[in-house]
């Protein structure tokens, strides 16, 4: 569905520099710190910034020859982006109907219905969740193959994240060909939600797991000076100093368990995981 390879992008001071690809049937998520890059490869891979080198493939084409109907196709959720907030939301499904031939507006309406945004309203006098439950439902709108979602549950409350999830696992489930590629700083959104996941850290993806493989097999252990000297270190990604000794990170749990039986073992989380990867330091 999508394909970026050794996609460039330089500024001052920063430079991205990104390999990844969504699967059909796939939701994979991006995750990284702030300023790690993440918007920036999105804006690459829908062809919003202009690239210094590499190459983005959607729907198996080269993006620069994306069809008006290919991009129709594409539904986008990005922080900085959206309709002026000097239209209400009435306004809005008006210029989705010319824009988009397979806009579903009476669905539409009712799941801004549903999730109490009023229509006749300007947007500008919206919450910041209102806003962003708003951006996430135009993007479902339009019958897309594929969802580009740059952190779409951001500034949502429980409730209303978990009520977003579901409508993007239904919308998995309408359909096996569709994907979705989404970011989120929240790590219970993405476990529960993302088949694989790439972390990004000052422009450069650092790891590639399956989701179910990262909970599964990745853990955490903790050990003093005497237990990690006698440690056999093969399977350790990343070390932390600790006030007790040492934070490691495995992607072989089960080894550790099965060979040092009285050491802290813990299963690993998507925060650990990304915490360890960009503040551990590699043996």
């Amino acid at each position: 569905m999508l394909k970026m390879d050794r996609v460039e992008k330089g500024y001052e001071k920063f430079r991205l520099q990104c390999s990844l690809e969504v699967k059909p049937g796939f939701v994979t998520g991006l995750v990284g710190p702030n300023g790690a890059g993440k918007s920036t490869a999105f804006k690459a891979a829908l062809g919003l910034i202009h690239t210094d080198g590499g190459k983005v493939e959607i729907f198996g084409k080269d993006s620069a020859k994306l069809t008006n109907r290919d991009k129709a196709e594409i539904g986008v959720v990005l922080a900085d982006s959206g309709f002026s907030e000097y239209l209400s939301i009435k306004d809005i499904s008006r210029v989705m109907s010319a824009l988009y031939p397979g806009f579903e507006k009476t669905k539409f309406l009712k799941q801004c219905e549903q999730f109490h945004l009023p229509v006749n309203k300007r947007v500008k006098t919206f919450s910041t969740g209102m806003k962003a439950k708003l951006k996430l439902l135009l993007a479902l709108s339009h019958k897309a193959k594929m969802l580009v979602l740059d952190e779409p549950t951001a500034g949502l409350d429980v409730a209303a994240r978990e009520d977003l999830l579901d409508i993007l696992r239904e919308y998995m489930e309408e359909d096996t060909e569709r994907a979705i590629l989404i970011s989120s700083h929240i790590s219970g959104d993405l476990e529960g939600l993302c088949d694989d996941l790439y972390l990004i850290q000052d422009g450069q993806i650092v790891m590639h797991e399956e989701t179910d493989i990262l909970l599964d097999q990745y853990g955490v252990l903790k050990v003093d000076e005497e237990q990690f000297r006698n440690l056999d270190t093969q399977y350790i990604l990343r070390r932390r100093k600790e006030t007790f000794g040492y934070r490691l990170l495995t992607d072989q749990k089960q080894y550790y368990v099965e060979n040092y039986p009285k050491m802290v073992i813990e299963n690993a989380n998507i925060d650990e995981v990304v915490l360890m990867m960009m503040k551990g330091e590699e043996l």
